[in-house]
């Protein structure tokens, strides 16, 4: 019988994809579900929407209390927080990158190393200097970095995200049981139980 699977869709720039990133490997394997990791990107999302940024920039009482809540989930997780000045970071080349380090042993790896030095760190992401040091720090070549701005590349990150929009993805993270939609680090669980279910 083949093993649960979900889809877990991030964007790099997401503070709540930072939380599920760092604490979805323990749950998954707990519940016999192996994770899928797909990079996308919220800008064209947010776009579609009428929106040039992040809501918890348009809105600013919204971004007041994500950073809030940021705190104090990270905190009861035992996960370092810096809050930036510089967000949503662009988290194209990390996304890229990201699509071929999931080729490899080390991807989940690289990404959760990304997502740690954004959120953990304060490290801006849409620097070559960061994602070399990601890629280092998990093992991986980085000539990944070259080799992720190849149009080949580009296209697969292109279609993930134009896949995202059209299985009604409007925000990250999400996660998705065949056409089922779970939105939001706190939905983690309830995800995980659905695909048990539901394998």
């Amino acid at each position: 019988m083949p093993q649960p699977r979900i889809e877990f869709w991030f964007d790099f720039a997401s503070t709540y994809s930072y939380l599920s990133a760092m604490r979805l490997g323990p749950l998954a394997r707990a519940a016999g579900v192996e994770v899928s990791w797909r990079p996308f990107l919220l800008g064209p999302i947010f776009a579609a929407q009428g929106w040039t940024t992040s809501p918890f920039r348009i809105y600013p009482a919204k971004g007041r209390y994500m950073w809030r809540d940021m705190a104090r989930r990270t905190q009861a997780l035992g996960l370092p927080l810096k809050e930036l000045d510089n967000m949503p970071q662009n988290s194209v080349l990390a996304a890229r990158v990201a699509q071929l380090a999931l080729g490899t042993t080390q991807g989940v790896a690289f990404c959760r190393s990304v997502f740690a030095a954004q959120f953990g760190q304060g490290r801006d992401i849409a620097e070559a200097a960061v994602i070399r040091d990601c890629l280092e720090s998990t093992g991986l070549p980085c000539d990944l970095i070259d080799r992720a701005g190849q149009d080949d590349n580009r296209l697969i990150l292109r279609r993930s995200t134009e896949e995202a929009m059209a299985r009604g993805l409007f925000g990250a993270p999400s996660f998705t049981v065949g056409d089922e939609l779970f939105w939001g680090d706190d939905r983690l669980e309830e995800a995980l139980a659905w695909t048990t279910r539901h394998a």
